[in-house]
């Protein structure tokens, strides 16, 4: 059986056992393959299944009373999205791919049975979905408490830690699909903002581009600049109750 790009992002939290990989793998359904700017759940829609990140980059936004958008949260390969509607029959943000991409479909009710079968599992679903809520909550207090500079360097540095767990390794550059407008929809700028702070970092000599191409040149003095903490590198299993024979 062909093993998911969750189970292999479980795996490294986890030493995942042969049943609890093949239960993960069973439960998604189906792939379904879009194009940047596709739509995979409308916010006010029905919200039947989560969704199982294979390839390429998606984000959740949620519509604001003035017409415009906040993007939410970026997905990335490995990533089980639409958490954030689990609690109600419809979609609490729209999901939207930025690039093209590959989901797998995943629904709520093979979820349940799935933490039902493997409480290992269901308990390091809590924990990862408790760390991007933290990580979320610093980048909110970023957009409310900080200048331009370090949203934008905030976002990049959370960027760069999640494309490490799920690259799997040391990271220091990375294709960036996301428009300038993307950009400003995240951390409340507009694009002309945006444009004028991502070449004041590379004056400063703290990131390159090449294209859509980044690398971030001095990440200790980004970190330093904004206090960011990585939420993602280590998560705690100690406390999940041990595998079943």
């Amino acid at each position: 059986m062909q093993f998911s790009g969750l189970t292999a992002r479980l795996g490294r939290s986890l030493d995942l056992t042969d049943a609890e990989r093949t239960a993960i793998a069973r439960v998604e359904q189906g792939e379904r393959r879009l194009k940047a700017g596709d739509v995979l759940m409308a916010e006010g829609g029905d919200s039947n299944s989560l969704y199982i990140v294979r390839q390429g980059w998606m984000h959740s936004s949620t519509r604001l009373i003035s017409g415009g958008r906040q993007i939410l949260r970026f997905h990335y390969a490995g990533d089980l999205i639409g958490t954030s509607s689990i609690a109600w029959a419809q979609a609490s943000t729209t999901l939207t791919a930025i690039s093209d991409c590959l989901v797998t479909d995943l629904p709520k009710k093979d979820l349940g049975l799935l933490f039902q079968g493997q409480p290992r599992v269901a308990g390091l679903l809590y924990a990862i979905a408790a760390a991007e809520n933290v990580a979320m909550s610093d980048r909110l207090t970023s957009i409310g408490r900080m200048g331009a500079t370090e949203r934008l360097s905030t976002l990049l540095l959370d960027i760069l830690a999640r494309l490490r767990v799920t690259a799997g390794g040391i990271v220091d550059s990375f294709d960036l699909p996301l428009t300038q407008s993307d950009l400003g929809d995240a951390l409340g700028l507009t694009k002309v903002h945006v444009n004028r702070t991502i070449r004041g970092l590379e004056r400063a000599g703290v990131i390159e581009r090449n294209g859509r191409r980044i690398r971030i040149v001095d990440e200790a003095g980004l970190i330093e600049s904004t206090g960011f903490t990585d939420r993602y590198g280590e998560i705690a299993t100690d406390w999940l109750p041990p595998a079943s024979a």
